[in-house]
């Protein structure tokens, strides 16, 4: 995506807004933490997509208003096709429910360092799928990057020892089903980026997502109310708040805006700091132990990933959203 032609903000601005990004989705991973010490993964993922949902129709309709999202309002004006709501739905289907449920429920079963470090190999699931949909060509320095990146993740995984059995390995699959699930959004959604403007696309995705979660949310909603389990400490909401209102709906407008004045290999490199932070927090916050096997894996993962970001020219670029 091209850096927008607009009069764009200082630098001191942009940096102040990435700064924030990083931080809100490193603090992401705790809020799911804490909630997860108390309700259901499945309870927390979907309560979390669906608030979000629900949160964007308020965010949508006040910044049509707004002359910044003018081309927004003429959109509206002319109204939506059928094939645009199908769109809507595939894209909420792999860029909200697959990729926030699987995030959550991941870190139920795999502590923040790991799932920290799944997620910053974003760009790398993204280049597969490129090359699988002919959007982009395997080359021998991706490649070299891609098993570099690979073999990090190996010695992350095989740091208590690697068991098909294991807690961890199983978190780890899914919060990668996650992280490819969003890399499929970007994929798909590179097809119709310039069909519809980013606040559209952003909100009517939340919408088609809340919508294909909903029955689940209500699953888990009545099975929390049979149990007498909805009296649960004030954190505990609080945390599903955030992951909602600030790591889902307001981060994906906050992401885009960015992407308006930076091109997205750019804000990937500094996204790049939130396996490490994340990790951070982890430890600080948590009270999760860390490992030299973990700084090791992580390390050799990230650098695989900025290996190949050094020297690519992406027909798709983007990275995972948390």
């Amino acid at each position: 995506m091209a850096s927008s032609t607009r009069r764009a903000p200082s630098r001191l601005a942009i940096a102040a807004a990435i700064a924030i990004l990083v931080l809100v989705w490193a603090v992401n991973f705790i809020a799911a933490k804490i909630g997860l010490l108390y309700l259901p993964p499945f309870a927390m993922a979907s309560f979390r997509v669906v608030l979000a949902g629900v949160f964007m129709i308020p965010v949508y309709f006040s910044c049509l208003r707004l002359k910044a999202f003018a081309e927004a309002a003429v959109l509206r004006r002319r109204g939506l096709a059928l094939r645009d709501f199908w769109t809507f739905l595939y894209l909420g289907f792999f860029g909200v429910c697959v990729n926030q449920m699987c995030f959550t429920i991941g870190l139920y079963f795999t502590p923040v360092s790991h799932a920290a470090v799944i997620v910053g190999l974003g760009p790398i699931y993204i280049l597969i799928l490129a090359v699988l949909f002919r959007l982009e060509r395997a080359t021998g320095h991706k490649v070299v990057g891609m098993l570099i990146a690979l073999t990090g993740v190996a010695v992350l995984a095989s740091e208590n020892g690697i068991s098909l059995h294991a807690a961890s390995i199983e978190g780890d699959a899914i919060t990668m089903t996650g992280s490819i699930g969003f890399a499929m959004y970007v994929v798909l959604g590179k097809r119709v980026a310039e069909k519809y403007d980013t606040l559209t696309m952003t909100a009517f995705n939340h919408f088609a997502g809340a919508l294909i979660v909903l029955p689940v949310a209500i699953h888990e909603g009545w099975t929390l109310s049979a149990g007498g389990h909805w009296h649960q400490p004030w954190r505990v909401w609080a945390a599903v708040v955030y992951m909602a209102i600030f790591s889902s709906a307001l981060a994906y407008v906050f992401y885009y805006w960015l992407l308006r004045y930076l091109e997205a290999s750019q804000l990937a490199a500094f996204t790049y700091l939130l396996p490490v932070l994340a990790t951070i927090l982890g430890i600080l916050w948590l009270g999760e132990k860390g490992s030299w096997g973990q700084v090791l894996g992580g390390v050799m993962a990230l650098y695989g990933v900025y290996w190949i970001e050094s020297s690519r020219t992406p027909v798709v670029e983007a990275n995972t959203v948390p």
